[in-house]
């Protein structure tokens, strides 16, 4: 059984997604949501799917707790989706190559330390771009910065808001993200 270990900050619509993908598979299975949000949406998906949480602080984080509570789960893959706190070294080296991220943009653009959600498609809007899309990358010491395993563009000439180019990127995260998840763990 190959487990994944969730980390979101917020809403959790890829938390659902992927939740939803991986329910009837006898193989993959979700062993926990870490939130560092007390008050995050996702900790109600978490009830309501019946699935471990484990609320943090940046202390906790950066400390070594969390690290204590992802050895002892022993997941395969750890899933950045909507996390928006920088994984700390000492969590990366001891997870290499297993912890991943999906950024709301094609990396190298519009990545980096505060570049995340409306942020970024607000960017994107100011500088006219034609297509937006999706990059999930492992994780490393550095903010978007990782080996990129995944990208998908999509056109965005028809989008006015920076609500229309989420819309869009939204439903190719919901698209792509479960599916390189089982791609990966499927190795």
């Amino acid at each position: 059984m190959k487990k994944i270990l969730l980390f979101a900050s917020g809403a959790g619509s890829n938390v659902e997604n992927i939740i939803q993908y991986f329910k009837n598979n006898d193989s993959i299975s979700i062993v926990g949501i870490f939130t560092n949000n007390l008050h995050a949406k996702v900790l109600d998906i978490a009830k309501y799917h019946n699935v471990f949480s484990f609320v943090f602080n940046r202390e906790e984080l950066n400390e070594g707790f969390v690290l204590e509570k992802i050895n002892k789960l022993q997941p395969d893959l750890i899933v950045l989706a909507g996390f928006l706190w920088k994984m700390p070294d000492v969590i990366v080296h001891q997870y290499p190559n297993k912890i991943i991220n999906i950024h709301p943009a094609l990396l190298p653009k519009y990545g980096g330390k505060g570049m995340y959600g409306m942020k970024v498609h607000q960017t994107i809007l100011e500088n006219k771009e034609k297509e937006t899309g999706i990059t999930i990358h492992y994780v490393n010491e550095h903010y978007d910065e990782g080996e990129f395993i995944f990208q998908q563009n999509i056109n965005i000439e028809d989008c006015q808001s920076p609500e229309e180019i989420a819309v869009k990127v939204q439903a190719l995260e919901h698209e792509h993200f479960p599916k390189t998840i089982e791609r990966l763990l499927d190795y």
